[in-house]
């Protein structure tokens, strides 16, 4: 696992709020540090953070490796910077997903619709993105891209009435929920591919075990469970969300009253 912050903080900093250039000597350089990111990224989400590296870079841009250190010192700082740059783009992204569904804006819209946009676009965000489950996230860096997040999911939040280290709390509720229901489908989904099996082979292979179990009589309750208790047509992901949303609801509901 790759940890974010995890380089020379002082000159990640300086590149996120910076000019964006390193100064370098000689001519015009070809390159530009927007180029690299983009490029890291796009490595990323095809191949696993783990394929990044200066010199894949180096050949998936046409130049020299050493060109790249002129922008960025090494992968720890690029990595702070693909993930300020991704998260710049996940609020594009989910513009860009509710205008396509016809839906309100987070700020027209009420602090449930905004709360459920921001979990919809984060899921959304880690299918499009799922190296981001591979990083410890723990110390961000913060960058523009990240704060400008931060700002548009706390705009429609506001009306909800909490303090504001609940506001933070309720962020931090949504994004695990989601990222743990994302983290099972792109488990699932590299399970299947470095096995070779698919879903449905795996568990007929385990059928005919599970079904001695089942009728042993030591496992009644799991047992007296009907058939379509693990059916993949079961929307877990709106289930636990909208549970999520009716729990927030309580909350607010009991402070506008007091």
């Amino acid at each position: 696992m790759e940890t974010g912050g995890s380089g020379n903080l002082k000159l990640s900093l300086e590149l996120l709020w910076g000019t964006g250039e390193r100064p370098s000597r000689g001519p015009k350089p070809a390159l530009s540090l927007d180029r690299i990111v983009d490029a890291a990224v796009e490595i990323a989400d095809a191949e696993g953070l783990e394929a990044v590296s200066m010199r894949r870079l180096s050949t998936a841009l046409d130049v020299g490796t050493m060109s790249l250190y002129r922008y960025v010192p090494g992968k720890a700082e690029l990595l702070d910077l693909m993930l300020d740059r991704v998260e710049n783009r996940a609020l594009d992204s989910a513009r860009e997903k509710r205008e396509r569904d016809g839906a309100a804006t987070a700020e027209a819209a009420g602090w449930r619709e905004a709360v459920e946009a921001l979990a919809r676009g984060y899921l959304e965000h880690y299918r499009r993105h799922p190296w981001l489950l591979r990083v410890n996230q723990a110390r961000t860096v913060l960058g523009p891209g990240s704060l400008r997040s931060l700002e548009v999911a706390l705009v429609p939040l506001k009306d909800m009435g909490l303090s504001d280290p609940e506001l933070i709390s309720v962020i931090i509720a949504v994004q695990s929920f989601t990222g743990g229901i994302a983290r099972m489908e792109i488990d699932a989904a590299e399970a299947a591919k470095e096995t070779g099996l698919s879903h449905e082979e795996f568990w007929a292979q385990q059928r005919p075990f599970l079904e001695r179990a089942m009728e042993s009589g030591r496992f009644p309750t799991a047992a007296a469970l009907s058939e379509d208790a693990f059916s993949d047509d079961f929307d877990h992901f709106d289930f636990g969300l909208q549970r999520l949303l009716d729990g927030l609801e309580v909350l607010v509901a009991r402070r506008r009253r007091g």
